[in-house]
């Protein structure tokens, strides 16, 4: 049986999108602002190009939770998210998480970040989590 994730312990996973993924993204979800796919469009927003749809990025959360970490059998429960700052196409990002408590019925708090190349926060939130083999029974 794998270790069960504990208070204070952190993950970090690294990624980027292409353009083609926010057409794909844009695709599936029927978001199609021409913020995140009309280059032309983009360059007349505050932005000046094209940004990433926010919860493309943030879906990372979701790969990191029921792939890495915990991980297989994991149940996402709820989100918070704030976004900070503008995310772009090809450019690499590195998820932050970091476990803030344990809760009953194995369920878990846990801190969700992107940070940007600079190392600054373009994404920050909260995730609860439950997993029966990975998180502890807290009595």
């Amino acid at each position: 049986m794998e270790n069960k994730i504990k208070l204070s312990q952190t993950f970090v996973h690294e990624f980027s999108f292409s353009q083609q993924d926010v057409i794909d993204f844009a695709r599936v979800t029927g978001d199609n602002n021409p913020v995140h796919l009309d280059e032309e469009f983009a360059s007349k927003t505050m932005f000046k190009t094209r940004i990433m749809h926010g919860m493309l990025g943030a879906c990372v959360f979701s790969k990191v939770f029921g792939t890495l970490f915990p991980g297989d059998g994991t149940i996402y429960l709820s989100q918070s998210i704030s976004f900070l700052k503008p995310m772009y196409v090809d450019n690499r990002y590195v998820a932050h998480f970091e476990v803030l408590e344990i809760q009953e019925k194995n369920r878990a708090r846990i801190s969700t970040s992107i940070l940007n190349d600079e190392g600054k926060k373009v994404v920050n939130g909260e995730a609860v989590i439950m997993n029966l083999d990975k998180i502890a029974h807290v009595l």
